[in-house]
């Protein structure tokens, strides 16, 4: 029976929460696929802190490095402790140092909306069609974040000059090229790749070379939109998208944007992709909200996403695509029978039943 290492760094706010929830649905998941999930927990952000005085304690990237991928809860508590810096805050000192380490270079964020949710979604029914479903996929490691130089310079007089360099290699866009066209191949066969090749010297080497590596694809359909006018689309027909691909901060933007389109971040999970060595690709996985502190411990928050990283993980990490598309069809059973974390319930929707974490945790689990 093959065994798999799994680091599950909960965090703060209502990360033990979904992450239990999450743990709960890969149990059921091993026992009807016969896989072994071995999963350690381990401190990370404010629980990083009050453990070791980190945000990424030592221990907790060595159980990291000792797996093969990185579950995910969220870090973060804006009202503790602004005295320290940033650079140790663990928006920073766990999250950026995490992607840099295990050199995380492609985000997936899937935003779907079931047409049954058709309520949660701040577009107009007619604009929404049948459900929305589209996977924005990110380079994550280079663009106007980390491109040198980058600088604030002092011009006297109470004036200053801020700098940001925005920069792209080939190399940088081909294996991001590389890892959409996949994820088009396994869903409806369409990519839109997005840039400002009319005005940014990045964006025409970007168009470039995406349509080059596109020819690689032939059976998926490439074409390319400005980034002023993506933004638009995805408000007035986001039925259009199917995969788009985005450089780092395009791809920051668009990918929150969209995520309003899926009613509620509580049902938006992402995953971080590296390298991969022979079937395994090493990945981070997380739901795409954050800590939530006013509804920690309440059991008020909506584990989905959480559960839904869990299944990215399955597949991108350990090409388990059954047991995933298990998990997925779970989550859309639980929501068609009616269930309904606050975040996503409407007193005027027939049949919905509010229910809170552990009861959508524990539905989702029955079905798998």
């Amino acid at each position: 029976m093959k065994t798999y290492n799994i680091a599950a760094l909960a965090g703060d706010g209502i990360g033990p929460e979904v992450m239990r929830e999450a743990i709960k649905v890969l149990r059921a998941t091993e026992k009807r696929f016969q896989f072994k999930l071995n999963i350690t927990d381990a401190p990370v952000g404010w629980a990083g802190i009050d453990f070791a005085k980190k945000a990424l304690p030592d221990v907790t990237l060595d159980i990291c490095k000792k797996s093969d991928s990185i579950l995910f809860g969220s870090v973060g508590l804006p009202d503790r402790d602004p005295t320290i810096p940033k650079e140790e805050r663990p928006e920073r000192a766990a999250l950026l140092r995490l992607r840099k380490e295990f050199g995380l270079f492609a985000n997936l964020r899937p935003v779907k909306l079931p047409k049954i949710l058709s309520h949660a979604c701040p577009l107009a029914k007619e604009r929404q069609g049948d459900g929305i479903d589209i996977l924005v996929v990110r380079e994550l490691t280079g663009g106007m974040y980390f491109g040198q130089p980058k600088k604030t310079e002092d011009l006297g007089g109470g004036n200053f000059r801020a700098i940001d360099t925005m920069v792209y290699t080939t190399p940088e866009i081909e294996r991001i090229a590389h890892v959409a066209f996949k994820a088009a191949q396994l869903r409806r066969k369409k990519l839109t790749s997005i840039d400002k090749a009319n005005v940014l010297e990045n964006g025409i080497l970007w168009r470039e070379v995406v349509t080059r590596v596109g020819k690689n694809y032939p059976d998926v359909a490439l074409d390319h939109m400005f980034v002023d006018n993506g933004a638009m689309q995805l408000m007035l027909k986001p039925t259009q998208f199917d995969v788009m691909l985005c450089e780092n901060m395009f791809g920051d933007i668009l990918s929150d944007e969209a995520a309003a389109l899926g009613g509620s971040l509580g049902m938006l999970p992402s995953a971080s992709l590296g390298a991969t060595n022979g079937n395994q690709t090493f990945g981070f996985y997380e739901p795409a909200g954050g800590t939530a502190p006013d509804i920690a411990g309440k059991d008020l928050a909506n584990p989905i996403a959480q559960i839904l990283s869990a299944a990215l993980m399955l597949r991108h990490s350990f090409g388990l695509n059954d047991a995933a598309a298990a998990i997925e069809s779970a989550v859309q059973h639980a929501i068609e029978s009616g269930h309904r974390t606050g975040d996503i319930y409407s007193a005027h929707e027939a049949g919905a039943k509010r229910i809170g974490t552990r009861a959508m945790g524990d539905a989702i689990a029955a079905v798998v």
